[in-house]
């Protein structure tokens, strides 16, 4: 009897759990054998099937992606933010702040603060580059420990925000992209996903918020329209499906698939903007209707669309529990947790909320509307047919507008720095050698480079540059000093300096070349040649330290020091 009884439990057991799975999930057994019947037990202990319609894994989940692109973030400022911003820098957030401070008046007061957030008004200014470094390296130790544990809490998220929005209020052109704002939204929606103090990957006593979780999806809706509208309301090329026919050509710092995807063939290319319109414009609507039609859309927009790493993390928050519990092993602690507290909510054994769970509720409500209030004028710029992208329209960023690729350029030209240690630039028998950097177009030679989601700013700017004259980006002239003096603060932002161990140049100039992508099977491809080039003229003249001297003064920018091997 005993036997039967415990057989016609077990029985029903594995009939609710598989109410909860696929038949392919089923662990099979057998009611007859005591001993296998205790297996099976064990075998079930380690299979968690979630119920769909929580959100405590993908908390997890969310945290993790968000405090990853964090850390990235803050590497880069370390490795960067000195030859950038620093004290030596090319665009000193020292200087930048000193403005600020004249221009509200030249206190250190709420009018500085409310124009440029961030705490280096607060810091020593005597060693700008150590404040530099310290707020860097403490946002890595915070977010490197969020994305290894999975755990975090208000304090730790609000500190990462508030570090990294005092690095972008001083980054001036350097940090001037969408994605810096994209990256504050972020990761402001992602301070009231935690709790106040409690360290947990499951704290029970803060469920995830759904206002929260839909505070992301709306982020990511914004995202995908604004950059689905900026396109039809731009370049003709995306409205007549030519337009990757030149991106992967054109973009600002192509990788080696670039180079195969742009010898594709036309129609290919077509089906890609089409499918770009799909994603962006008519993709995000399906966010409203329900977890499994949002699973479909966003597989398929994993494949096709612009998405960066980014812009992935929002889109985590259409998954519930359910659909992301792949990502944990079977038997962990999160699921387990998350399988009991499910089961709670099942058989109405859930604990009473507390007076902590009520004032949250009032909290999350809050965040609701405020997000809500500043949607409105980023709803009006979506629907107006003089769409900006990329704007802010409150100083702590916490709301905006995106869009990206509006329009399209249909040929590569490039801003190449040269030196030469002749005296004589104008002289034809002058030998001009060329400076590399570590990852845009130069030497026809060098593979493109694949370093997503890392990223060089100078690189990135450089491409801006290019279609620009230097007139525009004064600091291309800024950089020519720093080279003639072979800098070792500039010269670390690249890759091959061709006078290094030697002495400096005495002359720099930029010249300007128009780049394509070498053809597969070409005599030049066999040669090794990814790009082919040929130049258009001056893009600034070969200039000296010494004839530098009043452009630099006229600027206010240090004047490089002159090698005593030329005095």
């Amino acid at each position: 009897m005993a036997a039967s009884a415990a057989a016609a439990e077990s029985s029903v057991r594995r009939r609710r759990v598989d109410n909860r799975r696929t038949e392919t999930d089923h662990v099979p057994g057998s009611s007859e054998d005591g001993e296998t019947i205790s297996k099976d037990s064990e075998k079930e202990k380690h299979f968690v099937f979630l119920q769909p319609g929580t959100f405590w894994l993908t908390r997890i989940v969310l945290l993790c992606s968000v405090a990853f692109i964090y850390f990235v973030a803050f590497m880069v400022a370390y490795n960067q933010n000195k030859q950038l911003i620093g004290e030596n820098g090319l665009m000193p957030c020292k200087s930048y702040l000193n403005s600020v401070k004249r221009y509200v008046g030249g206190k250190i007061g709420l009018a500085a603060l409310a124009y440029t957030p961030s705490v280096l008004w607060f810091l020593d200014w005597s060693s700008m580059d150590t404040n530099l470094d310290c707020i860097a390296l403490l946002g890595m130790a915070l977010s490197g420990f969020v994305l290894v544990t999975g755990m975090a809490n208000m304090v730790i998220m609000v500190t990462l925000w508030v570090l990294y929005h005092s690095l972008v209020n001083v980054g001036q052109l350097w940090y001037s992209f969408g994605w810096e704002s994209q990256l504050l939204e972020t990761g402001f929606l992602a301070i009231f996903l935690c709790p106040l103090w409690t360290l947990s990957q499951i704290p029970r006593s803060c469920p995830p918020s759904l206002i929260c979780i839909w505070t992301f999806r709306w982020l990511i809706v914004r995202i995908m329209l604004g950059a689905g509208l900026i396109k039809i309301r731009g370049d003709r090329c995306w409205r007549d499906l030519t337009c990757m026919d030149y991106h992967y050509e054109t973009q600002p710092v192509p990788n080696p698939i670039s180079y195969y995807m742009h010898h594709f063939p036309w129609w290919f290319h077509r089906f890609e903007t089409l499918s770009n319109h799909f994603i962006e414009l008519i993709a995000p609507f399906f966010t409203f209707l329900g977890r499994r039609m949002c699973m479909v859309v966003l597989i398929i927009s994993g494949n096709l669309s612009f998405l960066n790493w980014l812009t992935i993390v929002p889109s985590l928050a259409c998954f519930d529990d359910a659909s992301l519990s792949f990502l944990f092993r079977c038997g962990s602690g999160a699921k387990e947790a998350v399988l009991e507290i499910q089961k709670e909510e099942a058989t109405g054994q859930a604990p009473k909320p507390t007076k902590g769970t009520l004032i949250r509720r009032v909290v999350n409500i809050s965040l609701g509307v405020l997000i809500g209030c500043l949607s409105i004028p980023v709803v009006m710029n979506l629907l107006s047919p003089r769409q900006v992208m990329n704007t802010s329209f409150d100083p702590l960023r916490i709301v905006n507008t995106y869009g990206a690729f509006g329009s399209i350029t249909k040929e590569r030209t490039e801003v190449i720095f040269q030196g030469t240690l002749s005296p004589d630039p104008k002289d034809p028998e002058t030998v001009w050698e060329e400076y590399q950097f570590k990852c845009k177009p130069g030497d026809v030679y060098q593979q493109p480079c694949l370093i997503s989601p890392y990223h060089y700013r100078l690189d990135w700017l450089m491409w801006f540059a290019a279609f620009q004259t230097y007139e525009q980006s004064e600091w291309i002239i800024h950089i020519a000093g720093r080279l003639l003096a072979n800098d070792s603060t500039v010269l670390s932002l690249l890759d091959y300096n061709p006078f290094q161990g030697r002495d400096p140049p005495r002359w720099v100039r930029g010249e300007h070349f128009r780049y394509k992508f070498t053809q597969p099977g070409s005599a030049s491809t066999a040669q090794g040649k990814w790009w082919l080039r040929k130049r258009i003229g001056a893009y600034f003249p070969a200039v000296d330290l010494e004839g530098l001297r009043g452009y630099f003064q006229s600027r206010n920018w240090p004047h490089p020091h002159i090698p005593s091997s030329r005095s």
